[in-house]
């Protein structure tokens, strides 16, 4: 199937009153559905299959870089993501300000792609500042916490 004849068939869908349509052919899927509540537009998605040897990826350590910055230790994200300065929405931070942590203790929680990601300190200090607010989004190498070493 070619551009021109998936919008056509785009048009047709979206003069329906059809909710969601999903099309497949041996070598071709398509999805498409129409919210309502955000837009009439359809939306198209094409999929492509691929295999990946996950035997050959290097695994994910949670462990947040630290970067030394007049005498002060900067954790910074490993990954983007939601950050969250508790366990949930109604317990104590896991750190605050003045707090004295060890090595391998919990700082944070970033959560990407609904999987939460315990970030935890590689240095025994005092926290001196946290960065960035709870629920806050961050992004890759952004700085979280600075922390005095001990």
């Amino acid at each position: 199937m070619n551009i021109n004849e998936i919008k056509e068939l785009l048009k047709v869908i979206d003069s329906t009153n059809l909710e969601y349509v999903k099309l497949e052919s041996s070598d071709f899927k398509l999805e498409a559905s129409k919210k309502t509540e955000v837009t009439s537009s359809p939306v198209l998605s094409v999929q492509q299959e691929s295999v990946v040897d996950l035997s050959l990826e290097k695994p994910f350590v949670n462990e947040a870089p630290v970067v030394s910055n007049e005498n002060l230790s900067i954790v910074v994200a490993p990954l983007m993501g939601t950050f969250y300065d508790s366990p949930s929405p109604d317990a104590e931070s896991f750190v605050k300000v003045g707090d004295v942590v060890e090595e391998g203790d919990t700082l944070c929680i970033l959560e990407a792609m609904k999987l939460m990601n315990e970030i935890t300190s590689e240095i025994k200090g005092e926290i001196i500042e946290v960065l960035v607010d709870n629920e806050e989004l961050v992004e890759y190498n952004q700085p979280l916490f600075k922390i005095k070493p001990l």
